[in-house]
């Protein structure tokens, strides 16, 4: 993996805290709403850490890919292709 490992494994920690505290929220039957804004906050920052994986790979994996072959190329871009569809759903 390309990506800055300590940003990611940080974003990641604050993730699992996160889940942690979200987890104690439901068992002690919390505000519904309250439990939705955290779970969207763990959500914001899980987004963050897979931008980074993503970007370093595009810096890193995909340009090694297009400098080596058309093939290796393409099988980048459809893996690719397949994260950015799981993305948009």
């Amino acid at each position: 993996m390309q990506a800055n490992h300590e940003k990611v494994a940080r974003l990641l920690k604050t993730a699992r805290g996160q889940l942690d505290g979200i987890l104690k929220m439901v068992e002690e039957d919390r505000y519904c709403i309250d439990i939705s804004n955290q779970l969207l906050a763990t959500q914001a920052v899980l987004r963050r850490a897979n931008e980074e994986i993503i970007r370093a790979h595009l810096k890193g994996c995909v340009r090694k890919a297009m400098q080596s072959d058309a093939s290796a190329a393409d099988a980048s871009i459809e893996e690719l292709i397949a994260v950015f569809d799981k993305l948009a759903r």
